[in-house]
């Protein structure tokens, strides 16, 4: 009972995190259920699971607010079901995706800074400063991380949201946009790991889906008041503390 509960808590916290500045529930949780002692497939299989109902829900919350761009949405999210059903049957048939984790966190901190010092030099943006991505960069964008994510129990948000970010996008309709895109990965990536693997655990995935739906239109209406510049910073510091945090753990014995 103490174990349900304290992954209610981190899925609460997590999707605070996650629905208000685009990251951070696939990787927290993750982390928790591997400490936990889970397999890394499981692990991945659970979290996905728990991302259908959470992203569904932060992702109407955001498009409720005016948080999307219907671009970016589509464009991530049809090559993203296709590179998520390829890791998913990757994580069940190697069953460890550490030796890729480093090389992904190393990319992801060095993303991180230049984020941070580009929101931190640049006065507010106008509106109509802002760029929509080509459609060439997203699809790829949306195929890798889709497929990191399934590959590594989490690695969507921190990888797109940044990446678009970086290219002058808009940062709420980033975020949002990339939440809801989520949904049709991770629905893909579970009904893959349903078909793959023999047994999936419910019981700690009951309390992931209750402490992200508490906390996804919470999170959703914390990112539509927001100033951009301050959005931009925050996602820049939680993808330094994501890769930092995972580049410690590859160097313990």
């Amino acid at each position: 009972m103490e174990k349900l509960l304290i992954i209610f808590l981190f899925a609460l916290i997590a999707e605070l995190i996650d629905g208000g500045i685009g990251m951070g529930y696939g990787v927290s949780l993750t982390t928790l259920l591997l400490s936990i002692g889970i397999g890394t497939a499981v692990a991945s299989a659970s979290v996905h699971m728990a991302e259908v109902f959470t992203t569904l829900f932060s992702g109407l919350s955001h498009f409720k607010l005016g948080n999307f761009d219907k671009k970016i949405f589509a464009f991530l999210a049809i090559p993203g079901v296709i590179g998520g059903v390829l890791g998913a049957y990757g994580a069940v048939k190697f069953q460890d995706a550490s030796s890729i984790r480093p090389i992904i966190s190393g990319i992801l901190l060095v993303l991180g800074t230049l984020i941070v010092v580009k929101f931190i030099e640049k006065k507010e943006m106008l509106e109509h400063e802002y760029e929509r991505p080509r459609i060439r960069h997203l699809a790829p964008l949306g195929f890798v991380a889709a497929f990191v994510d399934a590959l590594g129990g989490g690695g969507w948000g921190p990888i797109t949201t940044p990446t678009l970010i970086m290219n002058n996008a808009h940062p709420k309709q980033v975020i949002g946009s990339v939440n809801f895109a989520e949904f049709f990965v991770t629905l893909a990536i579970s009904i893959t790991f349903f078909l793959a693997l023999p047994k999936i655990d419910l019981a700690i995935v009951v309390p992931m889906i209750i402490g992200g739906l508490i906390a996804a239109p919470i999170a959703a209406r914390i990112t539509k008041k927001l100033p951009h510049r301050t959005v931009g910073i925050m996602v820049g510091v939680l993808i330094m503390l994501l890769s930092l945090r995972t580049l410690i753990m590859a160097m313990m014995p």
